[in-house]
């Protein structure tokens, strides 16, 4: 599936006067695909056709990524993307979903899981989650290991470092966290770089970025949603990856009662991208156990 094909599968809908992206197919019980930082949900497309051919699955690039609307002066925040997310659920008047997500994706679910958990310790309605499934990401701030890029973004020159970034510097950067078997090709190096440059994005990296800051300061609301969750949660992690791999496994295990963690080897920073069979293999494991 390219690009293009993805693109053309989408549609648009309004969140705060602003365009976006979203892709809807298949039938049934409903999974919630969350992209990570810094693609969007064309990162699903490995894994689309096995997931919806039982399922019907929703996805969406957030705010300030992908082909969705990328304001410059803007807010930025994983309880934004939260709010978006719930509003997008209601706009498709879904109220019950099964969430899988990657990177910045499962910070914004943790964000989800904690209102969840909330709602049912004070018997609230709303949007009910089934399962979680967490693919590489920084679950645990004290354990993320950010790349250099991310921490210039993040520094007082993030806005001059946003503007110089290139497509020459994404793929050495992404080759640095890709598996030593599963590099990305020259022309998922493009993609990916379309994604991000669409509607000016790059401009907006150092908005987004934020998100690191954000994990380090929500650090006991966001673990303490896996910790206290209600409902089975799997860790799908590929352990090659530098920034968000073996030991954010072991950290998983130490801090998480009765841990489902299933490691891939040499699997790097994107296993939804790397390893998709094997994904899908243990996601549909996941969904099938009976708890």
């Amino acid at each position: 599936m390219t690009l293009l094909d993805w693109k053309n599968k989408g549609e648009y809908f309004n969140y705060k006067s602003h365009n976006i992206f979203n892709v809807d197919e298949g039938n049934g019980d409903v999974i919630l695909a969350i992209h990570g930082f810094p693609t969007a949900s064309f990162d699903w497309h490995k894994m689309w056709i096995q997931l919806t051919a039982n399922h019907r699955v929703l996805t969406l690039d957030m705010i300030g990524f992908g082909f969705s609307a990328k304001p410059k002066k803007y807010n930025y925040s994983i309880f934004d993307q939260a709010n978006l997310i719930e509003d997008f659920l209601t706009h498709k008047q879904v109220n019950k979903v099964k969430i899988i997500c990657h990177d910045y994706g499962d910070t914004v679910a943790q964000e989800l899981l904690a209102r969840y958990n909330n709602r049912i310790l004070n018997k609230e309605k709303g949007l009910e989650i089934t399962t979680i499934c967490f693919l590489n990401g920084g679950l645990f701030p004290e354990t993320h290991k950010p790349l250099l890029i991310q921490k210039l973004l993040m520094s007082p020159l993030g806005s001059i470092v946003s503007r110089l970034f290139t497509r020459k510097k994404l793929g050495k950067n992404f080759k640095t966290i890709f598996g030593p078997k599963t590099q990305p090709t020259e022309n998922e190096l493009d993609e990916f770089w379309s994604l991000i440059n669409y509607n000016g994005g790059k401009y907006v990296f150092h908005l987004l970025i934020r998100y690191m800051k954000e994990r380090v300061n929500n650090r006991e609301r966001w673990v303490k949603a896996i910790q206290q969750s209600k409902i089975p949660v799997r860790l799908i992690n590929g352990v090659y990856d530098p920034i968000s791999g073996q030991h954010i496994a072991d950290r998983y295990k130490e801090l998480i009662p009765n841990a489902d963690v299933v490691e891939l080897k040499d699997i790097g920073h994107f296993p939804l991208i790397e390893a998709p069979n094997l994904v899908l293999k243990h996601y549909f494991e996941f969904l099938a156990l009976k708890y």
